[in-house]
């Protein structure tokens, strides 16, 4: 993963991620529905922070100061996340 993740890695390593409204009246948090972005802007669409924050607003205030996290599935014998982290 040299350049970075895209919807079908993020969706094949069993990958979330929650998009936090940075707005501090707001403070509003969703997890994204990565086969339905993939499907709307492509499977090879680059999905990193800097990639996909630009394109996101809260469904609560419609701000656009979005954060994301990136949450790796808890199954350390199936995620090369964790199995990386390991050394395994």
């Amino acid at each position: 993963m040299g350049k970075g993740w895209t919807f079908a890695t993020l969706i094949a390593d069993e990958m979330t991620i929650t998009a936090h409204c940075q707005n501090a009246r707001c403070n509003h948090s969703h997890r994204l529905d990565l086969k339905d972005l993939a499907a709307r802007f492509g499977p090879d669409t680059p999905a990193m922070h800097d990639d996909l924050a630009p394109r996101l607003k809260c469904m609560k205030c419609g701000g656009r100061q979005i954060g994301l996290t990136y949450t790796p599935m808890v199954r350390p014998a199936g995620n090369p996340y964790l199995r990386a982290k390991d050394g395994r």
